[in-house]
């Protein structure tokens, strides 16, 4: 389950299906990903339950350690930690 954003972008597309910031072209696919993610919880349940294609759930390193990741489509994607069952501080950004 989702507990909490951390971003402007991730919590428009959740409650309004649609950002500002991010390109028309991705809002289903974020949103999708989105409900996926409130729906699992396990991160080997979000691969069961998704893995849409090109998803590249990974873990981040260096400053991010503590940070998954999941492509929309690059170089978009959602960030967030995971522990417990619930996905916190989840964020749509552009960080490559």
């Amino acid at each position: 389950m989702i507990t909490n954003f951390s971003g402007k972008v991730a919590k428009d597309i959740w409650e309004q299906n649609q950002s500002k910031s991010l390109p028309a072209d991705m809002w289903v696919r974020a949103k999708a990903l989105l409900t996926i993610m409130h729906s699992t919880s396990s991160i080997k349940d979000l691969l069961i339950k998704g893995q849409p294609p090109d998803i590249r759930l990974h873990k981040l390193g260096g400053d991010r350690k503590g940070f998954w990741s999941v492509t929309i489509k690059l170089p978009w994607c959602i960030t967030f930690k995971f522990e417990d069952g619930e996905f916190s501080e989840v964020k749509i950004e552009n960080y490559h």
